[in-house]
């Protein structure tokens, strides 16, 4: 009967690559809110007074500084007339389009070949 061997996977080219660690969500939250602020034309000052939160932390919450609790979000996102729910998804689909999926990375390199004699 044969032997079987057992090669490694080779490198391919078409693999998804990861772009270094997956970004953060205060980051992506940040980035998501000036976009939205900026497309009102707003100014710190007007949506964080809206908000009901200083503009210090609306700007340090929009660099990502802060990680912040769902009622200021909620507070920010009804500042900037969006729900919750359109705000964490378009973060999500931003995280999506970030980073290559945990699985995809772990199957790929499970691939290996097998070579009959």
């Amino acid at each position: 009967m044969a032997d079987l061997l057992s090669f490694p996977p080779a490198p391919r080219s078409d693999r998804p690559k990861s772009h270094g660690p997956e970004p953060l969500w205060r980051h992506l939250l940040g980035d998501q809110l000036r976009r939205r602020r900026h497309d009102r034309e707003e100014t710190l000052t007007a949506t964080a007074e809206k908000a009901g939160v200083s503009p210090q932390y609306l700007s340090e919450v929009e660099r990502g500084l802060k990680e912040p609790s769902s009622e200021m979000i909620a507070a920010i996102a009804g500042a900037l007339d969006t729900s919750l729910i359109e705000l964490t998804s378009a973060v999500a689909d931003e995280l999506r389009s970030a980073t290559v999926p945990a699985s995809a990375a772990v199957s790929a390199s499970r691939t290996s070949f097998a070579l009959a004699a």
